[in-house]
Protein backbone atom coordinates (compact mmCIF):
# COMPACT_ATOMS: atom_id res chain seq x y z
CA UNK A 1 0.00 0.00 0.00
CA UNK A 2 1.99 3.46 -1.27
CA UNK A 3 0.61 7.01 -0.26
CA UNK A 4 1.37 10.28 -1.86
CA UNK A 5 2.42 12.99 0.49
CA UNK A 6 2.55 17.05 -0.41
CA UNK A 7 5.01 18.39 1.17
CA UNK A 8 5.80 22.04 0.23
CA UNK A 9 6.13 21.83 -3.65
CA UNK A 10 7.45 17.95 -3.49
CA UNK A 11 5.72 14.84 -3.97
CA UNK A 12 6.84 11.91 -1.50
CA UNK A 13 5.86 8.62 -1.86
CA UNK A 14 5.86 6.03 0.81
CA UNK A 15 4.80 2.45 1.23
CA UNK A 16 2.61 2.66 4.46
CA UNK A 17 2.44 -1.23 4.02
CA UNK A 18 6.48 -1.34 5.65
CA UNK A 19 6.82 0.88 8.58
CA UNK A 20 9.16 1.10 11.00
CA UNK A 21 8.36 1.71 14.55
CA UNK A 22 11.22 2.83 16.74
CA UNK A 23 9.58 3.11 19.61
CA UNK A 24 10.27 0.89 23.19
CA UNK A 25 7.08 -0.67 24.62
CA UNK A 26 6.21 -0.95 28.20
CA UNK A 27 6.58 -5.02 28.86
CA UNK A 28 6.14 -5.85 32.58
CA UNK A 29 6.96 -9.57 31.49
CA UNK A 30 10.44 -9.14 30.29
CA UNK A 31 13.16 -6.83 31.52
CA UNK A 32 12.16 -3.13 29.95
CA UNK A 33 13.93 -0.01 30.53
CA UNK A 34 14.36 2.36 33.52
CA UNK A 35 15.78 5.63 34.48
CA UNK A 36 15.93 7.68 37.34
CA UNK A 37 15.69 4.98 39.90
CA UNK A 38 11.74 4.88 40.21
CA UNK A 39 10.06 1.52 40.80
CA UNK A 40 9.47 -1.09 38.17
CA UNK A 41 6.19 -0.31 36.23
CA UNK A 42 3.17 -2.33 36.92
CA UNK A 43 0.07 -3.31 34.74
CA UNK A 44 -2.40 -5.36 37.34
CA UNK A 45 -6.08 -6.00 37.59
CA UNK A 46 -8.53 -3.88 39.40
CA UNK A 47 -10.06 -5.39 42.40
CA UNK A 48 -13.88 -4.55 42.74
CA UNK A 49 -15.60 -6.12 46.13
CA UNK A 50 -12.78 -8.51 46.62
CA UNK A 51 -12.86 -9.58 43.23
CA UNK A 52 -9.88 -9.42 40.86
CA UNK A 53 -11.82 -8.25 37.15
CA UNK A 54 -9.86 -10.35 35.13
CA UNK A 55 -11.16 -13.10 32.40
CA UNK A 56 -8.57 -15.95 34.30
CA UNK A 57 -9.75 -15.19 37.60
CA UNK A 58 -13.88 -15.71 36.31
CA UNK A 59 -14.41 -12.20 35.20
CA UNK A 60 -16.06 -11.45 31.89
CA UNK A 61 -13.45 -9.14 30.71
CA UNK A 62 -10.38 -8.21 31.31
CA UNK A 63 -9.81 -4.44 33.02
CA UNK A 64 -6.35 -3.91 34.21
CA UNK A 65 -4.55 -0.98 35.33
CA UNK A 66 -1.12 0.27 34.70
CA UNK A 67 1.14 2.80 36.78
CA UNK A 68 4.35 3.60 35.33
CA UNK A 69 6.40 7.18 34.73
CA UNK A 70 6.63 8.18 30.56
CA UNK A 71 9.95 9.86 31.28
CA UNK A 72 11.19 6.39 32.92
CA UNK A 73 9.52 2.92 31.64
CA UNK A 74 8.58 3.68 27.94
CA UNK A 75 9.18 5.90 24.56
CA UNK A 76 7.87 9.21 25.39
CA UNK A 77 7.66 12.89 23.72
CA UNK A 78 7.66 15.68 25.92
CA UNK A 79 6.97 19.92 25.33
CA UNK A 80 8.52 22.26 26.83
CA UNK A 81 5.84 22.12 29.40
CA UNK A 82 8.82 19.33 31.13
CA UNK A 83 10.62 22.09 32.76
CA UNK A 84 8.76 25.23 32.92
CA UNK A 85 6.77 26.70 35.93
CA UNK A 86 3.33 27.11 33.94
CA UNK A 87 1.99 23.50 32.93
CA UNK A 88 1.83 22.52 29.10
CA UNK A 89 0.38 19.81 27.88
CA UNK A 90 2.09 18.39 24.67
CA UNK A 91 -1.08 16.97 23.73
CA UNK A 92 -2.14 20.23 23.38
CA UNK A 93 0.60 21.59 21.78
CA UNK A 94 1.69 19.19 19.01
CA UNK A 95 -0.88 19.64 16.98
CA UNK A 96 0.66 17.90 13.61
CA UNK A 97 1.74 14.59 13.40
CA UNK A 98 3.66 14.00 10.01
CA UNK A 99 7.07 15.13 9.70
CA UNK A 100 10.33 15.25 7.47
CA UNK A 101 13.21 13.43 9.70
CA UNK A 102 16.53 12.85 9.18
CA UNK A 103 17.83 9.46 10.59
CA UNK A 104 21.75 9.96 11.82
CA UNK A 105 24.18 7.58 12.86
CA UNK A 106 26.52 9.15 15.65
CA UNK A 107 29.46 7.65 17.95
CA UNK A 108 29.48 10.20 20.74
CA UNK A 109 32.75 12.03 21.92
CA UNK A 110 34.10 11.53 24.67
CA UNK A 111 35.71 13.83 27.40
CA UNK A 112 37.26 11.93 30.50
CA UNK A 113 34.00 9.78 31.98
CA UNK A 114 31.84 11.96 29.47
CA UNK A 115 30.32 10.88 26.51
CA UNK A 116 28.31 13.85 24.19
CA UNK A 117 27.01 14.54 20.90
CA UNK A 118 28.69 17.89 19.79
CA UNK A 119 27.46 21.15 17.07
CA UNK A 120 30.17 19.65 15.13
CA UNK A 121 28.57 15.81 14.49
CA UNK A 122 25.43 17.10 13.72
CA UNK A 123 26.32 19.84 11.07
CA UNK A 124 28.31 17.34 9.50
CA UNK A 125 24.89 14.88 9.63
CA UNK A 126 22.75 17.28 8.43
CA UNK A 127 24.95 19.60 6.36
CA UNK A 128 22.53 21.57 4.08
CA UNK A 129 19.51 19.29 4.63
CA UNK A 130 16.08 20.92 5.44
CA UNK A 131 14.23 18.77 7.83
CA UNK A 132 11.78 18.95 10.37
CA UNK A 133 12.51 16.17 12.85
CA UNK A 134 16.42 14.72 13.31
CA UNK A 135 16.26 11.20 14.70
CA UNK A 136 20.03 10.19 16.40
CA UNK A 137 21.09 6.54 17.19
CA UNK A 138 23.91 6.28 19.02
CA UNK A 139 27.04 3.67 18.89
CA UNK A 140 26.96 1.05 20.30
CA UNK A 141 23.46 0.12 19.56
CA UNK A 142 22.94 -3.18 21.11
CA UNK A 143 19.47 -4.58 21.99
CA UNK A 144 20.26 -3.85 25.42
CA UNK A 145 19.23 -0.34 25.08
CA UNK A 146 15.84 -1.58 25.14
CA UNK A 147 16.48 -2.99 28.83
CA UNK A 148 18.85 -0.64 30.44
CA UNK A 149 18.79 0.45 33.90
CA UNK A 150 19.82 3.75 33.46
CA UNK A 151 20.92 5.21 37.04
CA UNK A 152 24.39 6.60 38.17
CA UNK A 153 25.38 5.83 34.34
CA UNK A 154 26.07 8.92 33.10
CA UNK A 155 24.79 8.04 29.13
CA UNK A 156 25.43 10.22 26.27
CA UNK A 157 24.07 13.49 25.85
CA UNK A 158 23.60 16.75 24.09
CA UNK A 159 25.98 19.49 24.54
CA UNK A 160 24.39 23.14 24.56
CA UNK A 161 26.00 24.29 21.62
CA UNK A 162 24.53 21.01 19.54
CA UNK A 163 20.74 21.68 20.98
CA UNK A 164 21.59 25.19 19.56
CA UNK A 165 22.41 23.99 16.55
CA UNK A 166 19.32 22.08 15.77
CA UNK A 167 17.42 24.81 16.98
CA UNK A 168 18.60 27.71 14.83
CA UNK A 169 18.49 25.45 12.16
CA UNK A 170 14.58 24.79 12.43
CA UNK A 171 14.33 21.53 13.67
CA UNK A 172 11.17 20.91 15.88
CA UNK A 173 11.28 17.25 16.79
CA UNK A 174 14.29 15.77 17.96
CA UNK A 175 14.55 12.01 19.03
CA UNK A 176 17.23 10.01 20.41
CA UNK A 177 18.14 6.89 21.96
CA UNK A 178 19.09 8.36 25.05
CA UNK A 179 16.86 8.38 28.51
CA UNK A 180 17.33 11.98 28.26
CA UNK A 181 19.28 15.43 25.79
CA UNK A 182 20.84 15.94 28.81
CA UNK A 183 23.67 14.80 31.46
CA UNK A 184 22.18 12.67 34.05
CA UNK A 185 23.61 14.67 36.62
CA UNK A 186 24.20 18.20 35.93
CA UNK A 187 22.98 20.32 38.95
CA UNK A 188 19.58 20.90 37.26
CA UNK A 189 20.92 22.88 34.56
CA UNK A 190 19.02 21.09 31.65
CA UNK A 191 21.61 22.79 29.48
CA UNK A 192 20.31 20.67 25.83
CA UNK A 193 16.28 21.12 26.71
CA UNK A 194 16.73 24.82 27.66
CA UNK A 195 18.25 25.44 24.82
CA UNK A 196 15.95 23.67 22.51
CA UNK A 197 13.35 24.90 23.89
CA UNK A 198 14.23 28.54 23.80
CA UNK A 199 13.26 28.89 27.45
CA UNK A 200 15.42 31.98 27.43
CA UNK A 201 13.31 33.41 24.86
CA UNK A 202 9.84 32.37 22.86
CA UNK A 203 9.22 29.41 24.02
CA UNK A 204 9.32 26.68 20.98
CA UNK A 205 5.34 25.47 22.39
CA UNK A 206 5.03 23.33 19.19
CA UNK A 207 8.59 21.58 19.66
CA UNK A 208 9.23 18.01 20.35
CA UNK A 209 12.02 16.03 22.61
CA UNK A 210 11.63 12.28 22.33
CA UNK A 211 13.75 9.68 24.52
CA UNK A 212 13.91 6.63 24.61
CA UNK A 213 13.64 5.27 20.93
CA UNK A 214 15.49 2.55 19.52
CA UNK A 215 16.75 2.57 16.14
CA UNK A 216 17.56 -1.08 14.57
CA UNK A 217 20.71 -0.94 12.83
CA UNK A 218 19.16 -2.52 9.53
CA UNK A 219 17.37 1.18 9.18
CA UNK A 220 20.10 3.23 7.18
CA UNK A 221 20.65 6.59 7.54
CA UNK A 222 19.02 9.11 5.37
CA UNK A 223 15.58 10.79 5.15
CA UNK A 224 12.12 9.28 6.38
CA UNK A 225 8.89 9.85 6.66
CA UNK A 226 8.11 10.44 10.40
CA UNK A 227 4.90 9.72 11.87
CA UNK A 228 4.65 11.06 15.62
CA UNK A 229 1.79 8.97 17.31
CA UNK A 230 1.10 10.28 21.15
CA UNK A 231 -1.04 9.05 23.15
CA UNK A 232 -3.77 11.81 24.66
CA UNK A 233 -2.30 12.52 27.83
CA UNK A 234 -2.38 16.11 29.16
CA UNK A 235 0.61 16.52 30.70
CA UNK A 236 3.89 17.96 29.59
CA UNK A 237 5.05 14.27 28.68
CA UNK A 238 3.16 10.89 27.35
CA UNK A 239 4.06 7.75 25.86
CA UNK A 240 5.21 8.00 22.12
CA UNK A 241 5.11 5.25 19.34
CA UNK A 242 7.16 7.05 16.39
CA UNK A 243 7.21 5.22 12.98
CA UNK A 244 9.54 5.94 10.02
CA UNK A 245 8.36 5.15 6.36
CA UNK A 246 11.29 5.03 3.57
CA UNK A 247 10.76 7.33 1.46
CA UNK A 248 10.59 6.01 -2.56
CA UNK A 249 12.88 7.61 -4.70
Amino acid sequence: MKAVIEYNSRKIEVNISNPIDISIPLDVKKESINAWGVEDPKIFPEIVDGHEISVSSGAVVNFNNIHFNPHSHITHTECVGHITKEVHSVNKNLKYFIFLAEVVTVVPESNGEDFFISEKQLKTALKNKKRDAIVIRTLPNLKDKKSMKYLNTNPPYLLEEAAIYLREKGIKHLLVDLPSVDKEKDGGALLAHNAFWNTAGELRMNATITEFIYVPNEVEDGEYLLNLMIAPFENDATPSKPVLYKIIK
